[in-house]
């Protein structure tokens, strides 16, 4: 029998994405800790198998998993938790538009279909990670180290004019900013009533999401000599954090991306230049140098 050119097309984009399901969940199955969730995995697996070899059966032709894609899917459950691999999965797989073009000429389509729409049930009843319930914490760090990091070193760079002394005094500062913004956290936690978060869970988010954000936003200071480039590149690493951690948000939540990020990015750079027009003005006319 003859299928219709959209048919064999969605076909092929379904049988792809059912080999590769299936190894991505066979695989994360092995890898958590919760076992009733592992349990959960390995049979929607198993389940993607099955949905494959329909698929095959019509097409008459194996193909093989893209292991990239595999490998990549597996790193991002291992790094950013198994929220944020499921939520891009899913984003990533073919539309329920896709499997409706073939229902008319693919008698079990409209099970295959059943069976997607259970499997996302399934796999949103398995979302709750802990650092998923400590996000409003790991944001709390992460956007005051890009606020209060970012507008000193813009103010210290014309203030001090040396790249070196820039970078131990924005780590010190960082480092004091980090842990003064972890002990507010852990007090704040404490007085909430809902008992949700553990507030030294809480607080250590908090100091660490700021370290990093510290980290990664002197660390231009340490290696490049000229203060003006270090404070460019600086920026552009605090845009680029920005970026990536609305992603995440944007993935793992299903929020909007282009509004958080611009309102931070806004925020940030709007402070850096308000600070680096203070640091001018300090240097022009206390003529401070280090």
């Amino acid at each position: 029998m003859s299928y219709s050119k959209d048919t064999i097309k969605a076909l092929k984009r379904l049988q792809k994405d059912e080999i590769n399901a299936y190894h991505i969940y066979l695989k994360l199955s092995k890898i958590i800790k919760d076992e009733n969730n592992a349990g959960v995995l390995a049979r929607i697996a198993e389940e993607e198998k099955k949905h494959y070899a329909v698929f095959t059966g019509y097409l008459q032709h194996e193909i093989q998993p893209n292991r990239v894609n595999i490998a990549r899917f597996i790193f991002l459950a291992r790094a950013l938790g198994l929220t944020f691999a499921l939520k891009l999965m899913e984003k990533k797989e073919a539309s329920v538009e896709t499997y409706e073009k073939a229902m008319a000429e693919i008698p079990e389509m409209a099970a295959v279909i059943a069976d997607e729409e259970k499997h996302e049930t399934e796999l949103l009843g398995m979302l709750d990670e802990e650092r998923l319930s400590y996000m409003g914490s790991v944001v709390l760090g992460l956007n005051d180290a890009l606020v209060e990091l970012t507008g000193a070193l813009a103010g210290f760079t014309l203030s001090m004019k040396n790249a070196r002394t820039i970078a131990l005094v924005g780590l010190i500062t960082g480092i004091s900013a980090a842990l003064s913004m972890a002990a507010s956290e852990y007090i704040s936690s404490r007085t909430e009533a809902d008992g949700k978060v553990n507030p030294k869970k809480a607080s250590i988010y908090t100091g660490i999401a700021y370290v990093i954000t510290v980290v990664l936003l002197i660390l231009p200071f340490f290696l490049l000599s000229n203060y003006i480039v270090s404070l460019v590149v600086t920026l552009l690493i605090a845009i680029l954090i920005i970026a990536f951690f609305n992603y995440y948000i944007s993935v793992a939540t299903d929020q909007p991306f282009f509004a958080r990020f611009g309102e931070m990015t806004l925020i940030s750079l709007g402070v850096a230049a308000v600070s680096f027009g203070i640091g001018f003005l300090v240097n022009k006319f206390f003529g401070l140098q280090m």
